[in-house]
């Protein structure tokens, strides 16, 4: 069954009129009543009782006509709505950011784009690096804000967008605030509030400790307002992408001796095709005015 068979069937049984059916399929008469006739093979019986001056549904028309009108409704629904999505009209875009980077820096740019693009709906989903990678190369992501210590897959083709310094987060009155920049020596067995979904800090702490710099863990959580808070709060300093520090009442050090940095790219899975939302997205991410490091190292 072809979709020409059914859409002809649909307009027949509206105008019980070959010529008028044709007419408005934009055919030739002979051409609709031989895909009618084909469709009627196919199905096994007449689907029309052809009289002189009367063309009325047989018994089997009058069964298939709702499944094939709703064939029909079905295949104009998805052209209208792939019409739709490549004017940007009621397109949805899937966006997966890291939870560690700036909630601010994320925020701004999706202004931006619905400013642009009102019509798209945006969803931004949340988690870890690793999580963000695997979700984009299965297709349940369709572009992802991500930064890794090691390289990204080949498989994703990668648009750098900013550079930011991994810095020392103190409290208000910690000794280490007369300190800037703060180096590395001068954290050895300070109390550490810890950031489990730091990305970076396993190879972060591997050198340290070859430096003979030592942090005591007395705290940990996967949310950044709670480790933000405990800081605050004096349990310890942090160690944080210094665009991902949202407390005012912190105090924020360049960490030297060594210095961390880290690229965040915009991904997306190279050689696969993407929607027009996508293009979209990626031309507003390159025009938006991501901030430079903040802090000299």
């Amino acid at each position: 069954m072809e979709m020409q068979q059914v859409r002809y069937f649909v307009a027949l049984a509206e105008t019980l009129n070959f010529t008028r059916a044709a007419e408005k399929c934009n055919v030739s008469q002979p051409a609709l009543t031989r895909a009618i006739q084909q469709l009627e093979h196919e199905l096994g019986g007449p689907l029309f009782h052809r009289e002189r001056g009367n063309t009325h549904l047989s018994e089997l028309g009058r069964m298939m006509l709702p499944y094939l009108q709703g064939v029909d409704d079905q295949c104009r629904a998805a052209k209208e709505q792939a019409k739709a999505a490549k004017k940007l009209e009621k397109a949805t875009l899937t966006i997966g950011t890291m939870c560690t980077i700036g909630p601010q820096l994320v925020s701004q740019l999706m202004i931006r784009f619905q400013a642009a693009h009102p019509n798209v709906e945006v969803r931004v989903i949340d988690s870890g690096a690793p999580q963000m990678i695997e979700m984009l190369e299965k297709g349940d992501l369709e572009v992802a804000i991500v930064g890794v210590p090691e390289e990204l897959p080949e498989s994703l083709h990668q648009l750098p967008i900013f550079e930011e310094n991994f810095v020392i987060v103190l409290p208000p009155n910690h000794r280490l605030c007369a300190s800037n920049p703060i180096r590395a020596i001068e954290l050895d067995k300070e109390p550490y509030v810890s950031r489990t979904n730091c990305e970076v800090f396993e190879p972060v702490r591997k050198e340290l400790f070859s430096r003979g710099v030592f942090l005591r863990q007395v705290f940990s959580s996967p949310r950044d307002d709670w480790v933000q808070g405990m800081i605050k709060a004096g349990l310890g300093i942090g160690f944080f992408p210094e665009f991902a520090v949202t407390d005012p009442d912190l105090v924020v050090r360049p960490l030297v001796d060594p210095s961390f940095s880290r690229t965040i790219y915009l991904a997306t899975v190279r050689g696969r095709p993407h929607s027009p939302a996508v293009g979209a997205f990626v031309q507003e991410a390159r025009r938006y005015p991501w901030p430079a490091t903040r802090l000299a190292a």
